[in-house]
C-alpha cells in the first residue's frame, strides 16, 4: 500500500501548495503552465510514451483535454483559495461519480438500485459540503464559493469521462495519450502566457519556472504512484481506488483543519462522512459486479 500512500499525499500536496500560492503572490497561471513542461520531461523518462500510431489517434478528444485540464487547475487553485482544501477535494473526489452517471444516461448501461443509492449519497456529500451558511466561526464565505465547489465537480468528472474515451482506442497506449495530451495542455497555456505577456496582462516571472517545476513533480508523482499501485494489486483496483479517494479526503481534512485552521460546519462534517460512504459503495460494488460478472 506504499504507493497509495505517496499518491495521496502527492495529491494533497497539490492543493496544499495551491493554498499556499495566494499567501506568496504566486501567479497560478505561470505555475500551472510550466507544471506541464515538466510533466511532459517525467512521462517521457518514467512513462516511455510511444508515439508510432499517433496518427490514429483521437485528437478531438486530447485536445478537449488539453484545453480542460489547465482550466479545470486554475479553478482548482480558486476554489481551494476561496472554499478551503477540505470542501474542494471532497468536491474533487465525488467526481467519480460524473462517468458513473454518464455509463447510464450515455452508454446505455443498466442502472440498479445500489448504484442508485450510491450517486444519491456522493450527490448528497457534495450538497453537504458547499458553505451555505454566510459565516464559519465567525469567518465570512463569499456567496459565490459553491460555483467554484460545482465547476470543479463537473469538470473533472468530465475529463475522467474523456480519459475513458482515449483509453478506449488501443492502438495508443495510455502512456502515450497522457503524453500527448500533457504536450497539448503545455503549449496552449504556453501560448495564452506569452498573449498575457506581450499585452501587459501578465509580467513574467522567472522564478515561477521553479515553482511550475515543482508543481510538476508533485502531480506528476500523484499519477506515477497510482498507476503503480494498480500494477502492485492489479486483483484489487477497487481497493485502490476507494483508498486513494478516501485518503485525499481524510488527510485533506487533517491538513485544512489542522494546519491551515479551515472552518467546517455540522453540516460540511456530514458531507465528509457522506462522501467516504458513497465512494466504498460505488467503488467497491464496480469490484463485485466484474468479479462475478453479473
Amino acid at each position: 500500500m506504499l504507493y497509495v500512500f505517496l499518491s495521496v499525499c502527492f495529491s494533497v500536496t497539490v492543493s496544499v501548495l495551491f493554498k499556499l500560492a495566494k499567501r506568496y503572490h504566486i501567479d497560478v497561471y505561470q505555475a500551472v503552465t510550466w507544471n506541464y513542461f515538466v510533466a511532459i520531461i517525467l512521462t517521457w523518462i518514467f512513462l516511455k510514451p510511444q508515439l508510432q500510431h499517433i496518427s490514429q489517434a483521437p485528437f478531438l478528444v486530447y485536445s478537449l483535454l488539453g484545453i480542460l485540464l489547465p482550466v479545470l487547475f486554475l479553478v482548482l487553485a480558486a476554489s481551494i483559495s476561496v472554499t478551503g482544501i477540505v470542501r474542494t477535494d471532497v468536491a474533487q473526489r465525488l467526481s467519480l461519480f460524473i462517468p458513473v452517471v454518464s455509463a447510464f444516461l450515455v452508454f446505455g448501461e443498466k442502472l440498479d438500485l445500489v448504484k442508485l443509492v450510491g450517486i444519491v449519497i456522493g450527490f448528497a456529500a457534495i450538497l453537504c459540503s458547499i458553505p451555505w451558511q454566510k459565516q464559519v466561526a465567525g469567518r465570512k464565505i463569499p456567496s459565490n464559493s459553491w460555483i467554484y465547489l460545482l465547476v470543479v465537480f463537473f469538470g473533472m468528472g468530465i475529463i475522467d469521462v474523456l480519459f475513458k474515451q482515449v483509453a478506449l482506442y488501443s492502438l495508443v497506449s495510455s502512456n502515450t495519450s497522457l503524453f500527448i495530451v500533457f504536450v497539448l495542455a503545455f503549449t496552449l497555456s504556453f501560448i495564452g502566457l506569452i498573449y498575457q505577456v506581450a499585452t501587459q496582462k501578465m509580467k513574467f516571472s522567472w522564478p515561477h519556472i521553479f515553482i511550475g517545476g515543482v508543481l510538476g513533480i508533485v502531480n506528476f508523482g500523484n499519477i506515477l504512484c497510482y498507476i503503480k499501485a494498480h500494477k502492485v494489486l492489479p486483483r484489487h483496483p477497487s481497493t485502490v481506488f476507494s483508498a486513494v479517494n478516501i485518503g485525499v479526503i481524510l488527510l485533506g481534512t487533517i491538513m485544512g483543519i489542522f494546519i491551515f485552521k479551515e472552518k467546517l460546519s455540522t453540516l460540511n462534517k456530514v458531507g465528509i462522512l457522506l462522501a467516504v460512504v458513497a465512494i466504498i459503495i460505488i467503488s467497491y460494488y464496480q469490484y463485485f459486479v466484474r468479479l462475478t460478472g453479473a
